[in-house]
C-alpha cells in the first residue's frame, strides 16, 4: 500500500526528534509522571534537531515538495518535543514524589502539596508556554519562505530566542532540582514564563556555526553525564 509522506534519510532525524518528544510525554504525564525520564528525551530531541538541517541539506536533488515537506514537519516536531514536552515535565513535578538521601537517612520530598488555585495557575502558565512555542514557530516559518531571517549583512539570524533552546534550559533547571535536593518547581514555572516571553521577544540571535553548535552539544552533554550519575548515586 502506498502512503503520503517522504522517508528518506533526510527526515529521519526529525522522525526520531518528534517520537522522543511524543514518548517523554508520555512517560510524564504517566502515573505520577517521570519527569527526569522526560528531560533525557527532550535532550535527545535536542541532539536530533541539530543536525536534522545538516543531514537534509545533503541530498542535492530534494525537490521543493521535498524541502517544504522537511520545513512543515520539522516545525511540527520542534512543538511536540520543545513545546509540550518541556510543559508535560512541569506538571509532572506538580505530582512526583522525590527521595533524596540526607544525613538521618532519606528525606522525601512529594511535590504534591501545592493547593488547587497554584496548581490550576502553573498548568495555565504552561499552556501559555505552548502557545508561545506555537507562535514562535509559525513566525519563524512566516519569514523564512520570504527570505527575512538575516541581518544586513547577509548573515542567518533567529528573532525571538529559538524554540530548540528548550533542550539546554529546561534539563539545567532539574540538574538544579537535583543538585540542591530542594524543590524548585515553582522555579521551573518561572523559567517557562521567561522562555516563553523571548520566544515572543524581538531580540535578534545569529545562527550558531560549527563551533557555536559544538559548544552547544558540549553542554548538553555535560547535563545528561550529570544527570546520570546523580541518578544512579541517588539509586544507591
Amino acid at each position: 500500500m502506498k502512503m503520503i509522506g517522504f522517508y528518506d534519510y533526510t527526515v529521519v532525524l526529525t522522525y526520531l526528534s518528534l517520537m522522543s518528544g511524543a514518548t517523554g510525554i508520555m512517560l510524564c504525564l504517566n502515573g505520577i509522571g517521570h519527569p527526569y525520564l522526560g528531560m533525557f528525551f527532550l535532550l535527545f530531541s535536542g541532539l536530533c534537531d541539530t543536525f536534522d538541517g545538516k543531514v537534509a541539506r545533503t541530498k542535492k536533488n530534494r525537490t521543493e515538495q521535498m524541502k517544504n515537506f522537511g520545513i512543515q514537519i520539522d516545525s511540527l516536531s520542534d512543538l511536540v518535543a520543545f513545546g509540550l514536552l518541556p510543559a508535560s515535565i512541569g506538571i509532572s513535578m506538580l505530582r512526583y514524589a522525590l527521595r533524596m538521601p540526607g544525613l538521618s537517612g532519606f528525606t522525601s520530598y512529594v511535590l504534591t502539596h501545592y493547593p488547587k488555585p497554584t496548581q490550576f495557575i502553573l498548568t495555565f502558565i504552561a499552556v501559555l508556554y505552548v502557545l508561545a512555542a506555537m507562535i514562535r514557530l509559525a513566525y519563524f516559518n512566516v519569514m523564512e519562505e520570504e527570505d527575512q531571517n538575516r541581518d544586513e549583512t547577509g548573515a542567518k539570524i533567529y528573532t525571538g530566542l529559538p524554540v530548540t533552546s528548550a533542550a539546554l534550559i529546561f534539563p539545567a533547571v532539574l540538574l538544579f532540582h537535583l543538585l540542591l535536593r530542594a524543590d524548585l518547581t515553582l522555579l521551573y514555572f518561572g523559567v517557562m514564563i521567561l522562555t516563553g516571553l523571548f520566544f515572543l521577544s524581538k531580540i535578534q540571535i545569529k545562527k550558531p556555526q560549527n563551533r557555536g553548535i559544538a559548544l552547544l552539544i558540549t553542554f548538553g552533554a555535560v547535563e545528561f553525564i550529570i544527570l546520570i550519575l546523580k541518578l544512579l548515586c541517588l539509586r544507591h
